[in-house]
């Protein structure tokens, strides 16, 4: 998620139980260039044991370039293609969700990927473009004959964005007929959701998106709650410090002045449901250093102590 899953933002999830991550979404046009900003989003933390690259690219040329490229600077696990974003300023330049129009773009695209590297490719669809194109079977199905290793479905169209609600039925069917792994994504804010999403549709896996933000203690809960063991409830002063350690990652690798900026999102996030967060929540978004933060959680932790 652009804006959201840089290196700090993985590296407490890492900690709070994610198997594998995946970078921020990174332009093949732009590793072409030699964009610093795009190479900026290949920082990977020590910790990151599974690490995917995910790409997002309109030609199979710009594509097979760019995993060479890469691979030139750093080794991940796996190299994913994002064919499912649904941001305009991804889909106007063909790519992301765009894909869903042209299947046979697809297969070229994971085709030249997989020419390109011995790592596995991943692919990332949606349901179609719109509810009148549903064709999940057949982007799928074009992955799978350029040689992906795994699909991952948010079974929603590109039209609905993140409205409405993922038809978890796209799930089961492709699943019930893929001969691949099938991942699946779509409304995970939960962990009963990912265990539900799991056992209604046999898919192997979840990949958590949105309910991570300010949640990453959802993935030792999913792990917690397919042993049998409910999930406990995160007491504040833990998503506090939990939140804390985030802002100390952010400010090490973007440095204080942008990272107290894009902290102010992650707060709020990580107070959302607490008692008394509102106040807080109007004085952190005027956060712009590591002391006022520290300051403004101790006040905040002082004054709604239990």
């Amino acid at each position: 998620m652009a804006g959201y899953t840089d290196v700090a933002f993985r590296t407490i999830a890492v900690r709070e139980g994610a198997d594998c991550t995946y970078t921020e979404l990174i332009s093949a046009e732009g590793t072409l260039r030699d964009s610093k900003n795009t190479f900026s989003l290949l920082s990977r933390s020590p910790e990151e044991t599974y690490w995917g690259v995910q790409i997002f690219a309109s030609s199979p040329y710009a594509a097979g370039k760019a995993v060479e490229k890469i691979l030139s600077l750093v080794t991940p696990t796996l190299f994913d293609l994002n064919c499912g974003c649904p941001a305009p300023k991804v889909v106007q330049h063909g790519g992301g969700a765009a894909l869903l129009k042209d299947p046979s773009l697809i297969y070229l695209i994971v085709k030249t990927m997989n020419e390109s590297t011995s790592l596995p490719i991943t692919v990332k669809i949606r349901s179609g473009w719109d509810a009148e194109s549903i064709n999940y079977m057949e982007t799928a199905d074009a992955a799978l004959q350029g040689g992906a290793s795994l699909v991952c479905l948010h079974p929603r169209t590109r039209t609905q964005g993140y409205g409405g609600k993922s038809d978890w039925s796209h799930l089961a069917n492709l699943k019930s007929s893929l001969s691949i792994p099938v991942f699946g994504s779509g409304d995970l804010f939960t962990p009963h959701d990912v265990i539900r999403m799991m056992e209604t549709t046999r898919c192997d896996g979840v990949m958590i998106a949105r309910g991570a933000v300010g949640n990453p203690f959802i993935f030792a809960q999913v792990k917690a709650l397919m042993q049998g063991t409910p999930p406990l409830k995160i007491p504040k002063e833990k998503r506090l410090a939990v939140a804390l350690m985030h802002l100390d990652l952010a400010i090490s690798s973007l440095g204080e002045p942008l990272a107290c900026r894009e902290m102010r999102k992650h707060f709020c996030a990580y107070v959302k449901g607490i008692e008394g967060s509102a106040a807080f929540r109007n004085k952190i978004v005027h956060a712009e250093t590591r002391e006022q933060y520290y300051r403004l959680v101790e006040e905040f932790t002082q004054s709604h102590s239990s």
